[in-house]
């Protein structure tokens, strides 16, 4: 081979090696940053792009993508001096690489550090029963606390969420038996409104019942006098219809005749059930006194038209 040749190969390998290092492709959200000459130069989005060789550099390589950090169980102290374990998940996305770059050393770490510096003091504003209801409340002012420190870094702290809380046995234990207390005594009251309702109930069903019957009493009671009422009248109407129809009969023509004969034959009738009541009988002394009595009713008759 000679000389000329291994020019040529030499220059072909430069140029090779040169390419390489000059042309850049990024891949989708991604953020390559460059420097010149040890200086920021520019930040290289998704694409092709080609390098001045020997004189900008990648310095630094980012990814775009949200992503989720561990943020691994610290010991944290509540309101009322309970020890508990919480641990969570921290999601983040770079906005701006040149600031992820030189704003920070490791954005990743100090983020870490900085929620669980956050969340020890959060879960010591609240007290240990509050813990679980707060979390919402918690994870909010966490975000809040992370996003305002991250700003100057480019990274913005897209959520956070408290994955567990772990209070010790001893508390977990005296939790339990104050749930289970609760809940019975929750079954006790609610079953004594539930007597107190069913004898309410029942006393309310015995009143009811005895305004019933009493007012059926009532009604009864009305419905009987009522009728009793009605026969009474209808018995003394029927006798003054029957006095009214006698009284036209006897001054009638041969009226005080038959009147006569009545009486004669009531009163023989009534003399005839004594006779038979008994062995012994007083006989009235004046035996005239039918013709008498016959003569006074016919008298009374007589006179009646005239008054």
């Amino acid at each position: 081979m000679d000389k000329g040749t291994v020019v040529a190969l030499f220059f072909v390998f430069v140029a090779v090696v040169v390419l390489f290092k000059t042309a850049v492709i990024v891949p989708q959200q991604n953020g390559f940053v460059i420097e010149r000459l040890g200086k920021y130069s520019k930040t290289l989005n998704a694409g092709f792009h080609i390098l001045i060789p020997f004189l900008e550099r990648i310095a630094y390589k980012h990814t775009l993508k949200e992503q989720a950090i561990d943020i691994d169980e610290q010991i944290c102290i509540t309101n009322d001096n309970v020890q508990v374990g919480v641990d969570g998940v921290l999601y983040m996305q770079v906005l701006d690489p040149a600031r992820a770059s030189y704003g920070i050393g490791n954005y990743m770490f100090a983020i870490s550090q900085l929620a669980q510096t956050t969340l020890r003091s959060e879960i010591g504003k609240i007290d240990l029963d509050r813990t679980f209801e707060e979390r919402g409340t918690i994870n909010q002012n966490v975000v809040s606390e992370l996003d305002k420190a991250s700003e100057p870094w480019g990274v913005k702290v897209m959520r956070y969420e408290i994955k567990n809380i772990n209070p010790p046995h001893d508390v977990l234990n005296a939790m339990e038996k104050q749930m289970r207390a609760e809940r019975e005594k929750r079954a006790v009251i609610l079953t004594s409104e539930g007597e107190r309702d069913a004898k309410i109930n029942e006393a309310e069903g015995d009143k009811q019942r005895l305004i019933k019957e009493s007012e059926a009493v009532k009604m009864q009671q009305i419905n009987e006098a009522q009728g009793e009422a009605q026969a009474i009248l209808a018995v003394a109407t029927a006798t003054s219809e029957g006095l009214k129809k006698v009284a036209s009969a006897v001054i009638e023509r041969g009226g005080p005749e038959a009147m006569q004969l009545r009486i004669a034959e009531q009163y023989i009738g009534e003399f005839g059930k004594l006779a038979k009541a008994g062995n012994t009988f007083v006989i009235p002394a004046n035996l005239a006194d039918l013709t008498s009595m016959m003569a006074l009713a016919t008298d009374i008759v007589k006179r009646k038209p005239a008054e």
